[in-house]
């Protein structure tokens, strides 16, 4: 996997202990994402199979789960804001710390939360890469900052800002920010996007549907990132998540043990790609989801649209 992949693995391990100690019987440790002989593991998490547990015991963990995820959040990111306040001159370092940020913060969250995950395609994880993945529900957010390679930047929409302590500490990490005001102003800002990207020698993670789906059913995708990649030439690499509506449903704060998969798929070269067929990649790319994804979370054909969101017409 690489020094880089070592090093998470490892930090991984550490901080895993110091959560065991420190927390005791808040929740079940994540099962490792390897199998026994260090490869990563082909079991896939069977959302299909989850049954949801409505006892009140059940709801006062939610509860408590929620909370300290709450306040563990406010606690890293007050240590990351002022590290960051520190490295102010220097942009490329907070990137870094920003991601290493994610990585304890996303690793520690998923933890408390408790959910079986399984990782697969992890091969994939740590090549300079455009990364996608779908978005259902606020455990999404701290998957990728657990997982996402280091040097990777996110995009978002500028008014991310004002969202409470991760909009703060996303803007002191020098993560991207783009004007969906007007075309001509989020055209100009994805132009800008692709230059840092490539000047800074940084990967991106983005939500290709450019929202959360409200059912967990995949939508329809936007072209931002296949104008990013044209203009970076940078391989894209899907990142397809399965079981995370389940997990936290859009406006609940109810929390739920369904197991999940993180599935990385190979990288797809960008070298050759051509302006004229941009339709083409997204639909491509949204077909692959559509075929990884389970049946509760593909979408629905209606109004005389395919699975794609396109008309038949």
């Amino acid at each position: 996997m690489g020094a880089s992949g070592a090093s998470s693995f490892l930090l991984g391990r550490r901080l895993e202990s110091c959560f065991k100690a420190s927390f005791g019987s808040m929740g079940p440790p994540i099962p490792p994402p390897k199998d026994a002989a260090g490869q990563p593991s082909r079991r896939l998490a069977d959302t299909a199979d989850f049954v949801d547990d409505d006892r009140w015991i059940t709801v006062v963990l939610s509860v408590v789960r929620i909370v300290a995820c709450f306040l563990s959040l406010m606690v890293t990111t007050i240590v990351w804001g002022v590290i960051m306040m520190v490295l102010l001159p220097w942009p490329y370092a907070r990137i870094k710390q920003g991601n290493l940020y994610g990585h304890v913060t996303g690793r520690m969250l998923m933890w408390i939360l408790g959910n079986p995950i399984t990782i697969e395609g992890s091969e994939f994880s740590n090549t300079r890469a455009i990364y996608i993945c779908n978005h259902a529900s606020p455990v999404d957010i701290f998957l990728i900052m657990w997982l996402i390679p280091k040097g990777t930047v996110g995009i978002a929409k500028k008014e991310i800002i004002w969202y409470p302590l991760f909009g703060q500490i996303y803007v002191l990490a020098n993560h991207l920010r783009i004007d969906r005001s007007n075309p001509s102003a989020a055209i100009e800002s994805i132009k800008e996007t692709s230059q840092a990207i490539v000047k800074k020698n940084l990967s991106l993670i983005i939500f290709p549907e450019g929202t959360r789906s409200k059912t967990g059913r995949l939508l329809p995708f936007k072209k931002g990132f296949i104008h990013i990649a044209l203009q970076t030439r940078l391989p894209i690499v899907p990142m397809v998540l399965r079981g995370t509506h389940l997990a936290w449903r859009k406006n609940s704060l109810r929390v739920r043990p369904a197991p999940l998969t993180v599935k990385y798929l190979p990288p797809i070269k960008t070298d050759d790609w051509e302006a004229e067929k941009i339709n083409h990649y997204v639909e491509m790319i949204h077909a692959l989801y559509v075929d990884h994804l389970p049946e509760s979370q593909k979408p629905l054909v209606s109004n005389g649209r395919d699975a794609g969101g396109r008309s038949n017409s």
